[in-house]
């Protein structure tokens, strides 16, 4: 992957973060379903998990 490349997926992954954290902060005011609260954090977990793969490279 370019530096280009990398630099780009890195800030959507950023951005992602970013709107998944503020769902998930309006999801557990509400607790309307822990089913999606948890797929909201799997998510998270994911893109922070590509996020540190993509600092190693």
């Amino acid at each position: 992957m370019t530096d280009k490349k990398t630099k780009k997926k890195t800030q959507t992954l950023h951005e992602r973060l970013q709107k998944l954290r503020q769902q998930l902060a309006g999801m557990k005011k509400q607790m309307d379903d822990p089913a999606e609260v948890r797929d909201i954090e799997t998510q998270i977990a994911a893109a922070e998990a590509e996020l540190e793969k993509l600092k190693g490279q």
